[in-house]
């Protein structure tokens, strides 16, 4: 029997796709921590500590009461049939006034299509987007699952090393100088997983403009966006029609498990990614949509504001707490609620080191290895997506463990 014949006798054979996605090592730790945390070390009634989760980017804080009440509403008046694959068209035209009174951009609804999350976006994305043999340029480091949405699609996602210098993204003169004839387009995060960094405005609009030069696609993952502290956010939907926006319910919203988003899109790519999305989702979450329109109402943007505020204050207390403990953080993040530091001076690699803290401290953090190979090897994300009290225990107990 030869080799291909036995290959196809095996029923349980993978694709060959499916080689090319790694484990999400961050379900790995979260996986140890919960195993550390059911040992007799982590139990009060024993004298133990129990474990500070540091290491999952979920908002501490769900939905808005307002959302939880529209979602009854929606489901005690039966209101739970599908919707358009694009999403509920109320919906979509309250996307389109966000854009307008929080950003200043005119994105009409025809361009929003709501998804079943940013991942169900950005699947639906990359396969209407990206053929075999096909490049998306991403920066090292980043978000894990968003180059295997890549592989998926049948395309490979190259990372281009960002530094410290960079903020660590890409810049217009790393996209250019990458450029191949394979090269469909770019795919960015602002602000981003892991770092909490974002691209300045006018670096976005000229890294726009190489790849437009060169008739690709920008892509531009903004799930963090309403999350951005500084006072310089802005939308990449302001920088043309061809520019596309992956956007979610989960971060600022608070709407995690609810699983929606959108996709502001080029209105010559809507007909494709509705066709795909009515074969492969059918629609979104009914209940989440009606639910979902909540979110627009002032005393819910009021109250997304004041949590804003707050996570901005775990961020001003954490940041320098990490440098004072030796785990310096090469660029203050200036969105989302991550910390990304460097391990190297008590640790030979980031992993080693989140292993031991939650060993030793019972405080649950992130290993660089799954966001890339530049460098994540000595670096580690933190999530303060997590109550000030949390926040100041675990510094303690790594300042007893580290000896600062």
């Amino acid at each position: 029997m030869d080799r291909l014949t036995a290959d196809r006798s095996d029923p349980f054979r993978l694709a060959p796709r499916v080689a090319g996605i790694e484990p999400f090592w961050v379900m790995e730790c979260a996986k140890a921590a919960d195993e550390i945390a059911r040992s007799p070390a982590c139990d009060p009634a024993r004298g133990g500590l129990p474990m500070i989760y540091l290491n999952i980017g979920e908002p501490d804080a769900t939905a808005p009461p307002a959302v939880a009440e529209a979602a009854r509403r929606c489901i005690e008046a039966g209101r739970t049939q599908y919707t358009p694959a694009t999403g509920l068209p109320a919906l979509r035209e309250a996307i389109s006034r966000w854009y307008a009174e929080r950003w200043g951009v005119d994105v009409p609804a025809r361009r929003i299509v709501v998804t079943a999350g940013a991942s169900a976006a950005l699947q639906l994305l990359t396969a209407a987007v990206v053929g075999p043999g096909d490049e998306i340029l991403m920066p090292d480091p980043s978000y894990p699952c968003n180059r295997h949405f890549v592989t998926a699609a049948g395309g490979q996602a190259r990372l281009l090393p960002a530094s410290a210098s960079q903020r660590f993204q890409l810049d217009a003169a790393s996209v250019a100088a990458a450029w191949t004839p394979a090269t469909r387009g770019v795919m960015l995060a602002s602000p981003s997983n892991p770092t909490g960094t974002s691209i300045t405005p006018d670096e976005l609009a000229r890294i726009a403009a190489v790849v437009r030069e060169r008739g690709g696609l920008t892509l531009v993952d903004e799930i963090y966006l309403g999350l951005s502290y500084d006072g310089t956010a802005c939308s990449a939907a302001a920088l043309g029609e061809d520019v596309v926006v992956i956007n979610s319910f989960s971060k600022y919203f608070g709407m995690t498990g609810w699983r929606l988003g959108w996709l502001v899109l080029p209105e010559a790519l809507v007909a494709a990614v509705e066709k795909l999305s009515q074969n492969l989702y059918i629609c979104p979450s009914t209940v989440a949509q009606h639910a979902a329109l909540a979110c627009f109402e002032p005393d819910t943007l009021a109250l997304c504001e004041q949590r804003r505020l707050a996570m901005q204050a775990r961020r001003d207390f954490i940041v320098p707490q990490l440098d004072a403990l030796g785990l310096a953080v090469p660029v203050r993040p200036d969105g989302a609620f991550y910390a990304w530091f460097d391990t190297r001076a008590h640790a030979p690699d980031s992993w080693t080191f989140c292993m031991d803290m939650m060993q030793r401290a019972h405080v649950a953090l992130t290993p660089g290895r799954d966001f890339g190979h530049a460098q994540t090897a000595h670096h580690a994300r933190l999530s303060f997506a997590s109550s000030m009290e949390d926040l100041q225990e675990a510094t303690r107990r790594l300042r007893q463990v580290l000896g600062h």
